[in-house]
């Protein structure tokens, strides 16, 4: 099995961040993988994401470029530029909080997620991409909250990071519930 993934949205929103979280867990579980980021030069504000592909098999190349299979969409712009290359019966998760346009395809199954407003009651707009990863969680069967939290644990450690787990793992939860 082989999953063709984009993750998208505004730098600063920390897409590359979970669709790295989403690479690792997979390494972890023996998959082959490849993650792919693509930004402009801006720190924030600019566009950003980053391809994952997940397989059983050897993987021939990095790029995403059609057949998307999961596309996570931060924004707005995100939705206009990928939208058209998700293939049918894939799944779009959008960040319903900012991409407020609703989708005009029904051959794929689109799950809103109010991803920003939910972290904002998390206590941080930080965590939004946290609270997508719960989406991600609930939609498909790719791992477990134990698997994410294993990540976060390896991702933050260090005495500088560590109170980041708890916040992410309750937005995470938070996600989970909504």
């Amino acid at each position: 099995m082989t999953s063709r993934m984009i993750f998208s949205g505004f730098g600063g929103q920390g897409v590359l961040v979970l669709g790295e979280i989403v690479a690792t867990i997979a390494m972890n579980k023996g998959k082959k993988v490849t993650w792919m980021p693509s930004y402009g030069p801006e720190m924030r504000g600019g566009t950003a994401n980053c391809s994952v592909i997940v397989s059983d098999k050897v993987i021939g190349s990095p790029i995403v470029q059609a057949d998307i299979d999961i596309l996570c969409a931060m924004n707005g712009a995100s939705v206009d530029k990928f939208l058209p290359k998700v293939k049918p019966g894939g799944l779009v998760l959008v960040n319903s909080s900012i991409a407020t346009k609703k989708i005009q395809r029904n051959d794929v199954d689109v799950v809103e997620i109010d991803a920003t407003n939910i972290a904002g009651k998390v206590g941080s707009l930080r965590v939004a991409n946290m609270v997508m990863l719960a989406g991600f969680l609930k939609k498909t069967d790719l791992f477990t909250l134990d698997d994410i939290t294993d990540v976060l644990k390896q991702r933050f450690k260090g005495a500088r990071s560590q109170d980041l787990i708890p916040l992410n793992i309750k937005a995470i939860e938070y996600g989970m519930e909504e």
